[in-house]
Order: C-alpha cells, then structure tokens, then sequence
C-alpha cells in the first residue's frame, strides 16, 4: 500500500514547526502497514529536528530512497513475501531517536479443492466430504468452510494446521441431496486489519442418490381400442426417486413406443401415443418397464384392438328450398344400432331414415345420427352429423320491428328492426313524405323532425317485404303560445256560435214574414172571388 504523496510532506513541516525540547524525535508513517505477498510499499522516516537530519532504515529487505529532505526521507520496500519490522533511526543533534512499523503480508490460498462425490449414493446412508486447501495467510485470518449450495457444513480455522491441509465432513445423504451442489470455500478475513473478506471456492461437485421403491408401476389404458386410432398409452410410478433418472420402457406386443416422460418429486409419468393397425386387431399384450441404476420394476395389462367405422348419415339436398322435400338417412356397420333424431321410433337396426318438408324453422337444423356397438363387454358409440340449409324470402314480423316507437325529445334512442331470410335480406327504412333514412341499430339523438312514418324494406334474391314504422316524439310546448292557440280556439268557437245564432234567428223571422204575406194574399184572393 502505498501512502499519499503529499501525507509525508505534510507530516514533515509539522514536525519543522513543532519546538524541540530535549533533542529530536523520529516518527514513521505508517505505522502498520499490510500488503499482498510480493507487493511494494513505501516508509516515510520524519525526525523533529530544525536542521538536516540523518536517516537510515534497518530491514533485510530490497529497499530504494524514493525522494528526501532536510528533516525526512521516503524509502520504497520491494518484493515483500513475509511479515517484518521496520526500524526506522535519525540522528539530530548528535542525539539518535528510532520508530518501528510492522509489515504484514498476506496471500490467498494457492488451490482449493473438493475430493470427488460417489456416482450414486444410497439415501439414508453416510458419505464424507473432503477439500484439499494448499497455502492462505496470515493462517490467524483463515477458515475452511464445507457447503451444501449455500449452507454450511461445516466451518473449521486453519490455524495451528499445516500449509497444505484437508478437511473433512461427514454427512448423512437424503433425497434432498440428489443434484445438490457441494463445495468448499477459504475465507480469508482482513476486515480486522482494514481490508475485506476474501473468498475462494472450488469446483462445485453434484451427488446423486436414489431410492427405488419395491411396487411395480402402474399402466393407464383403455381395456378397448379402435383400429386406426391414435391412443396416449400412461405408466406411473410412485415412490421412485430420483424419478428424473428413471428409464421407461413401453411397448404394445412386439410394438416399442417411443414415451414423453414427466416426473414431479418421487412421482414419475411416461406417456406415449399408439395407432394400431387393422392387421393387429384382437388382444394385445401392453407392458411397462421402470429401470433406475441396476434395478427394473414392470407390469403388463391386455388390451381388445376392434374395428367400428362412423355412421353415414346424408341428406338429400344440404341446401333446398322452402316447401322442398328432404330425405335423412343414416347407416352404421353391421352389429351396429343407430338412432336419428328426429326419426320416428323403430326396432333396433343398423340404418334409420326420414322424410320432411322443409319449412324455414328447418333452416340451420342439425341432424345426428348415433351408433352404438358392444365389444369386450363396453358399449361404444360413434356420431355424425349433418346440416341443412332452407332458403326462403324475407320476412319482417311484429314482434322483429315494432309498427309504433314513441320517444322523448333530446334523448338516445335505436330503432330495433331485423329482418329475416335466407339468404339474409338487406333492410332499410325511408320516411314516406320525403325519403330520409333512419338508422337502425345505431343510437340516434331524438329530435321532434323525426316524426313520420317510415317504411323499412327488406330485400333478397329470394325477394322483398315491407312495413310501416311510425315514430312519434313527445316535447315539451311553450305555455304562452298553448295559452294563445286555446283562446284563438275558444274565440273561433264563440264567433262561429253567435254567427250560427244569428242566422238562425234571422232564418226564423224571414220565414214568419213569408208565412204572414202569404196569409194577406190569400184572404184577398178570396176577398175578390166572392160575386157581388
């Protein structure tokens, strides 16, 4: 380590200031000094003495003058490969002082080793742990720790022990174990004189141990399989550890399977898929064979290889008319028994039919068709279905568009109006007075200019059907102008009934007049008729 340049500096003009009182006194810096083996260091010698000084450094080791003055001098310490003490003298006055400073070096270990683990290890026995550590000092400061991953075993000093030591550790083997890393680890600890933990670890080593039970696996198929298909043949096993060691070996007859293995703690699953082939139908022997180490567990399970095709179902025509016939049939494999839905009840039988006439409810309709065959004491079913497409017009119904929408002014209303058909009409509503289309399905904003009847219109290749929608909305009137629209009313009213009077009464007089000159007339005419 070396020191500053300007401390050494420093530390002389204080001593230059200081006053002498009973001859000159020789300080060092540092004091203690602690350095990695082979390292340089520089000594800085400063006596309190106000005239030139002499100097001199007593040590064995390769030392160099770096720079001097008249009341210090700084040497340089080369190669330093063990602990010493320094004495450092000066003579002021005729009169010699001295100070000492300790050199202590220090070295990481030169390896660090751990013996290598058995190949498989027994659970519930013993195995020992060994690390080989050559060199490492101050030895004070050394320790030897043994580890599983991150947790001590074991923690031993090497003081008192020789330069190249061993250390043991003896530990009882678990399932924990398995794939567990060891190592060892020297901890060289200078915090004490200023400086850091240093640590060196080994190569770390795995163990493997292993337990594998007494009970044979277990195999997971279907006592029954089809000709052509494809199966997931499962073998397990439990209480094998390590299960991720494990081999698996699956095979149907003289068929050898090629598994997927899986495996959680001492839980093993190998899975394998299987198409059998026609030639192979009949009973076929299904074995598993778990090998860990030097040991094997297996079992074996029959298995009924049959035949049995799905069912044909057909429709006549998939895409009729409306008002067109239909013929639905479905046929199964002989042995077999099928059920249509829709069908009328019959004895069982390997084919079922039946007629219909397509209606636009049929539209989209499925047909299913099931076939049941009984093998190795199962009942088996196959299914197919079948789809049937009816076109027809549009239709545009009460119940799909309402004929009369009353809505509030200022508000967000949707017009629902659907249209049905296949294929799917296009449908749009026009106001009769002027044309202006209204959206349907999209919210709208209510304004009192949307009154009207609107005529929606639905439209396919198979034709077209119309309807009236009428919407009203509700606002709210001014009261000055309803005040005015009712007295002009009430004014209409009473003009239009005092006039009906009048003339009525007017009506009245004329017609009394007329009746009395036509009674004047007459009583003349008489009058003039009599003889004289």
């Amino acid at each position: 380590m070396d020191p500053s340049g300007s401390l050494p500096s420093l530390l002389v003009l204080i001593g230059a200031l200081l006053p002498v009182s009973g001859g000159a006194q020789v300080s060092v810096f540092p004091s203690e000094a602690i350095l990695p083996r082979g390292g340089s260091v520089q000594v800085n010698c400063t006596a309190s003495c106000n005239q030139s000084a002499i100097f001199g450094l007593e040590t064995e080791l390769t030392k160099e003058e770096v720079d001097r003055g008249y009341t210090w001098k700084l040497y340089k310490l080369i190669d330093v490969q063990e602990n010493s003490t320094l004495h450092c003298h000066s003579t002021c006055h005729n009169k010699q002082t001295m100070a000492s400073t300790s050199l202590i070096v220090y070295g990481f270990p030169e390896s660090v080793e751990l013996a290598p683990l058995p190949s498989w290890q027994p659970v519930g026995e013993n195995f020992t742990l060994s690390c080989q550590v050559a060199g490492g000092e101050p030895r004070a400061h050394l320790t030897v720790v043994l580890l599983r991953g991150e947790q001590e075993l074991s923690r031993q000093p090497a003081m008192g022990k020789p330069a190249n030591v061993t250390v043991r550790a003896t530990v009882l083997a678990g399932r924990g174990d398995h794939g567990a890393n060891f190592s060892c680890r020297t901890e060289l600890n200078l915090k004490p004189l200023g400086l850091e933990l240093f640590r060196n670890t080994s190569t770390t080593r795995q163990l493997q141990t292993f337990v594998l039970p007494m009970t044979p696996p277990q195999l997971h198929i279907p006592p029954v399989l089809e000709v052509g298909t494809k199966l997931t043949v499962c073998c397990s096993l439990r209480g094998l550890f390590p299960a991720s060691e494990a081999q698996v070996q699956l095979a149907v007859g003289d068929q050898r399977l090629n598994p997927k293995v899986t495996h959680d703690k001492d839980f093993l699953l190998a899975m394998a898929s299987i198409k059998v082939k026609a030639e192979e139908e009949g009973t076929q022997q299904v074995k598993c064979v778990v090998t860990l180490g030097t040991q094997s567990q297996q079992t074996g399970q029959p298995m009924t290889i049959y035949s049995f095709p799905a069912p044909n179902l057909t429709v006549s025509e998939p895409e009729v008319s409306e008002g067109t016939e239909v013929m639905v049939e479905c046929k199964a494999h002989a042995g077999a028994v099928v059920t249509l839905s829709g069908a009328p009840a019959w004895p069982p039988s390997s084919r079922a039919q039946m007629l219909l006439n397509a209606t636009a409810e049929d539209n989209g309709r499925n047909f299913s068709c099931s076939a049941a065959l009984e093998v190795a004491g199962q009942v088996l079913h196959k299914n197919q279905t079948r789809g049937l497409s009816v076109l027809y017009g549009p239709r545009l119904d009460e119940k799909d568009c309402q004929g009369n929408w009353t809505w509030q002014e200022g508000s967000q209303q949707t017009l629902k109006c659907k249209a049905w058909g296949n294929p799917s009409p296009e449908l749009n509503c026009h106001r009769k007075r002027d044309g202006a289309l209204l959206r349907i399905w999209d919210p709208i904003l209510v304004k009192r200019d949307l009154v009207g009847t609107y005529r929606c219109r639905a439209v396919s290749t198979r034709g077209e059907v119309t309807r009236d929608v009428f919407i009203n909305v509700v606002y709210q009137q001014n009261n000055i102008v309803i005040i005015i629209v009712v007295a002009s009313i009430v004014f209409v009213a009473t003009v239009t009934t005092a006039t009906c009077l009048y003339n009525r009464q007017r009506k009245i007089r004329k017609y009394k007049l007329q009746e009395a000159e036509k009674g004047t007339t007459m009583k003349k005419l008489n009058t003039q008729a009599t003889p004289p």
